[in-house]
């Protein structure tokens, strides 16, 4: 059988960054992704900033994902981060067709719910 050769497929590291970044904040017990040192203060990701705390790199065949992560307070952060780590594997697996070699978490801070939110106003007009 002849070999039909088209042309190749490459995946962009920021492909394969923002689905590790929206597989991460759909885990539960993540709070939020960490820009690290030089970002200053954890800020939750918003659609337009969806690759903060993701590295990757990404050949050919394969991916290796690093993250950064703020963990909710109360959570089990071992449990939460070995669920990420499924959790992105998955995602990049399913959507890219590349094998994910590795990915490796960083928990960079724990955070806490704000006392504003955890005092529910009554609605004032039924």
């Amino acid at each position: 059988m002849e070999e039909l050769h088209t042309g190749f497929i490459r995946i962009s590291d920021d492909v394969v960054a923002t689905i590790a970044g929206l597989a991460a904040v759909d885990t539960v017990g993540i709070a939020a992704m960490s820009g690290g040192i030089s970002e200053g203060l954890a800020k939750r990701l918003s659609g337009r900033n969806v690759q903060k705390g993701v590295t990757v790199e990404v050949g050919q065949l394969e991916a290796a994902v690093d993250l950064r992560v703020i963990v909710q307070y109360g959570s089990q952060i071992h449990n939460v981060c070995h669920e990420l780590q499924l959790n992105v594997r998955e995602a990049v697996e399913n959507m890219t067709g590349l094998r994910v070699v590795e990915v490796n978490v960083k928990v960079d801070g724990v955070a806490f719910k704000d006392k504003e939110e955890d005092l529910e106003e009554p609605n004032r007009v039924k």
